[in-house]
């Protein structure tokens, strides 16, 4: 078996049993709980066929090791792997008939999830396939790049953590918390900071690729693609459960940016009447 073709087989394993899992449970976040683990074990068939000769690869392989050691604790701590469905599946499923969600849930979360979470790792086959170009300037530069949003993703993934913390406090005080969602720290240059850092890791890695095989036209960058289309709609849904129970989070999207971080934008002045 080839590198890709192992990357594959084990990838339809993990798939099968998270429906099957899926349909047994009704907790439709499966996939959620494989997705800090499975593109670790994918990076490493790569490293392990390179016969841990190639230097980019298994710098690569390092540090999505450490994107899943962070991403996993984060999901551990809110309660993932206790059996916590993510909460925006229950607005979704509400939206649809049973049926009409069981073919979602088989082909829009199991299948597709699954194959984007092979194809985010694809750019190591692109390494993989370029080996012999050294390692250099612009790798050591990537891994710097990598860290520091995956230090920058923790911090944002920390600031939401005590947010939350200190809200259930409150409420659990009979106190009406305010704010009622956080807009401090990194979450007051962008609305989710944490999904840009996220989503900026995997563009770094397809980079690594690309100059491992010395151009930017990589068929492997699909993954990054369609990653970044995935938290668009992740984010658009998110907003829109937000919205519905904290009007004043509208005034909040007026002024800060959705994703990326940037200038805080000015509040629109009172009007005196």
């Amino acid at each position: 078996m080839t590198a890709l073709s192992t990357v594959v087989v084990i990838a339809a394993c993990f798939g099968a049993l998270a429906w099957i899992v899926s349909l047994v449970t009704g907790d439709t976040s499966q996939i959620d709980r494989l997705w800090s683990i499975v593109p670790v074990i994918y990076v490493w068939v790569f490293v392990a066929f390179a016969h841990f000769h190639s230097v980019r690869l298994n710098v690569i392989a390092v540090l999505v090791l450490l994107w899943g050691a962070r991403l996993t604790y984060n999901f551990w701590r809110k309660g993932g792997y206790r059996g916590v469905e993510d909460y925006r599946w229950a607005v979704v499923r509400s939206r649809m008939k049973p049926w009409v969600f069981q073919v979602f849930n088989l082909f829009s979360v199991i299948i597709y999830q699954s194959t984007l979470l092979v194809l985010i790792t694809l750019p190591a086959m692109t390494a993989y396939h370029h080996q012999a170009v050294a390692f250099g300037g612009l790798d050591w530069l990537l891994t710097f790049g990598f860290l520091l949003c995956l230090a920058l993703e923790t911090v944002a993934d920390q600031q939401q953590w005590n947010f939350h913390l200190w809200k259930h406090a409150e409420i659990a005080a009979g106190r009406t918390p305010d704010p009622q969602f956080l807009q401090t720290g990194l979450f007051r240059y962008s609305r989710h900071p944490n999904y840009f850092f996220e989503q900026a890791q995997w563009w770094i890695v397809f980079f690594f690729g690309a100059v491992a095989a010395g151009s930017l036209w990589q068929w492997t960058g699909v993954g990054a693609v369609l990653l970044t289309l995935l938290f668009v709609g992740s984010t658009r849904l998110t907003e829109q459960i937000t919205l519905s129970k904290y009007p004043e989070y509208a005034d909040y999207q007026r002024c800060t940016s959705a994703v990326v971080p940037w200038i805080v934008r000015r509040r629109p002045a009172a009007v005196e009447v």
